[in-house]
């Protein structure tokens, strides 16, 4: 258990004994948190940042992954699955397999596929998966959940500041780590914020998980299909498979001001801005990105006031 994806993608990193010259090979869309976190690496202790180039449709190019992985021996690979910018699904399984050739562990953000697609660690085949209980997985906020491969406890990993949550003090200077999982989590815990994220857990794995991806990749595949047809509106999302994060550009408004004309009108959307994706943005040339994340209980009619909103105040400007 920990407070939210963030938190378990740190505490993962202080597990990797990391030296200087040792590689972490990430790709250009991974969360901004998680690349503060890669830098503030190399600045400290002089790891060299390594991110896999993107497919020309979008996403993580996997063979040149999977070859990175190979030539370059990182001690760590990390990657979102689904950038928070974009609804692309960035491909795991041939970057998983050259880990598991060359005894690379493998770092998987799930931050926004829980809750939106089935996971499966065996599948993935990942040692390391963070999570948040928010977001589609509709839990309460400052929850999240690491899994911790059984390979990985006993290979020794444990956080670099583990308390008495996770490792006992024997006689002297002598410590016991915990066997489990639990010596990544910390002693205090918000029992009543842990239950909710267990309810929530509980409610969706109740849900036929694959009805969940088509409902959710069906709304939003409609909500790009038609405000790609509205004066001054752009679709950002590249990429083969597309989940349930919609992104748009949209001429003439200032990210706040548009977000406040929607919520007057009680629509639920989010600003992405650059500072959050330097990268993918520059490719994508735009300074911040309207994010609409429809989930199952959306509606088609809702869909449509999205629309008819967007219509409305691009035909005011």
């Amino acid at each position: 258990m920990v407070t939210n994806a963030t938190d378990a993608v740190a505490r993962t990193l202080s597990s990797i004994p990391f030296e200087r010259g040792d590689v972490l090979l990430t790709t250009r869309a991974d969360y901004v948190s998680n690349q503060v976190m890669y830098l503030s690496l190399a600045r400290r202790f002089g790891v060299e940042v390594v991110r896999a180039p993107d497919l020309a449709e979008g996403g993580v190019d996997p063979d040149a992954a999977a070859a990175l992985v190979k030539k370059r021996r990182p001690k760590l690979v990390s990657l979102t699955q689904m950038p928070s910018m974009s609804g692309v699904l960035q491909t795991v399984t041939p970057i998983a397999a050259a880990c598991r050739e060359e005894g690379v562990p493998l770092l998987v953000d799930a931050c926004q596929t829980v809750g939106q697609l089935p996971l499966d660690v065996k599948k993935l085949d990942c040692d390391f998966l963070a999570a948040p209980g928010r977001k589609f997985l509709r839990g309460p906020r400052g929850t999240g959940f690491l899994y911790v491969s059984d390979r990985m406890l006993a290979q020794g990993a444990v956080p670099l500041f583990a308390d008495l949550r996770g490792m006992d003090w024997l006689d002297g200077d002598k410590l016991r780590t915990q066997d489990t999982a639990r010596r990544f989590e910390t002693w205090e815990l918000s029992y009543a914020l842990v239950l909710g994220l267990g309810a929530a857990a509980r409610y969706a794995n109740a849900l036929d998980g694959k009805l969940v991806v088509r409902r959710v990749r069906e709304l939003a595949a409609e909500l790009r299909r038609r405000l790609a047809e509205v004066r001054g509106v752009r679709v950002l999302d590249r990429g083969a498979w597309l989940g349930a994060i919609a992104t748009f550009a949209v001429d003439g408004w200032e990210g706040e001001k548009l977000l406040q004309e929607l919520r007057q009108r009680r629509i639920n959307a989010s600003i992405a801005y650059r500072s959050h994706a330097r990268l993918d943005f520059a490719d994508k040339d735009v300074p911040w990105a309207l994010r609409f994340s429809p989930h199952y209980y959306n509606t088609e009619g809702e869909v449509g006031v999205v629309v008819g909103a967007l219509e409305e105040l691009q035909a005011k400007r």
